[in-house]
């Protein structure tokens, strides 16, 4: 039996790794093995991993020597940063930088780059629909993931990049489900008019990672994946069904989510306002028909509400 390709996966004890991890240990005869990279391997949820029977090893995107020793021996890599633990693009880049001139040192033959569109492409930065943010960024977490794509490609790594959606799991850790009113009425607000917003179950997209590493035709593709594309106004059908009850749709307006004062939000007003108005540019880069393909699992929002409803707290 021809040995396993080891798969090293960085942010393994977060949303995507994490479920790409399970993706690749679920499946014991396809081919693969996971190493879990993670900055505190004594972490509950590194032990967690371990436990699981992944091979639990200690890297950080901020020592690129500790991330040569993490790659070497593996045959993939799943890069992704997160940028809300620091707010910078510029720390972000030099984060993205560092991985790849760790995969081609290390010999990684296909890394999957957890990436998103650079905004300024549609909406340059003298544009002013939207505010200009950082000095040069119109959406700073999702422009200099973009930017970073070309460091994968100057470094000559074979790379597929992964362009992910909006998580449903916001709804559950980020305080973006529905609220109650002083009537007791449930609504549901998002900065998207009557336009439709792809989203993804945070599981679905490292099971579609794994999809993408068993296919070497996708090295050196842009790919995009979701599990829908519903509409605010759908998706609050589709919580008054989970729930029991209705919810209102409220298409909150983009400068009062810009607004809210909360840290990053002048940046998720400017996202949301750019999904909505290049809608077709968005929705067409990520189509459900390919992430099913990928991954067979793939849950629409309905089906995703049927098992997390209970986790999302009601403000």
């Amino acid at each position: 039996m021809p040995e396993k390709k080891i798969i090293a996966v960085l942010g393994a004890t977060g949303a995507q790794g994490g479920g790409l991890v399970r993706a690749i240990l679920n499946d014991p005869l396809g081919g693969f093995t996971v190493r879990a990279v993670t900055r505190d391997v004594n972490s509950d949820k590194a032990k967690a991993l371990k436990t699981l029977g992944a091979e639990v090893v200690a890297g950080d995107v901020d020592d690129e020597a500790s991330l040569v020793r993490a790659f070497t021996g593996a045959h993939g890599a799943y890069c992704v940063t997160f940028f809300w633990a620091h707010f910078s693009p510029e720390k972000e880049l030099a984060e993205v930088g560092a991985m790849a001139r760790a995969a081609k040192t290390a010999g990684v033959k296909h890394v999957i780059w957890s990436t998103l569109e650079d905004t300024r492409k549609l909406v340059p930065v003298s544009d002013n629909r939207m505010p200009t943010l950082q000095g040069k960024y119109k959406v700073p977490h999702f422009d200099a993931k973009g930017e970073a794509n070309a460091l994968f490609a100057s470094a000559g790594v074979p790379t597929t990049l992964l362009h992910t959606s909006f998580y449903w799991d916001n709804l559950i850790y980020f305080g973006m489900g529905p609220r109650k009113g002083a009537d007791g009425k449930l609504t549901f607000a998002l900065p998207m008019g009557d336009r439709k917003l792809p989203g993804i179950a945070a599981e679905d997209i490292g099971r579609c990672a794994y999809g993408v590493f068993k296919r070497s035709d996708l090295i050196g593709k842009s790919i995009g994946i979701a599990g829908e594309h519903p509409t605010g106004a759908q998706m609050a059908a589709a919580l008054g069904q989970a729930f029991g009850q209705p919810v209102a749709y409220y298409a909150m307006p983009f400068d009062a989510y810009r607004k809210l004062g909360f840290p990053g939000a002048d940046d998720l007003g400017n996202m949301f306002q750019y999904k909505h108005d290049f809608e077709k540019e968005f929705c067409g880069a990520r189509s459900v028909e390919f992430s099913r393909s990928l991954n067979p699992k793939l849950q629409n929002f309905p089906q995703w509400l049927a098992t997390a409803k209970d986790r999302i707290p009601i403000q």
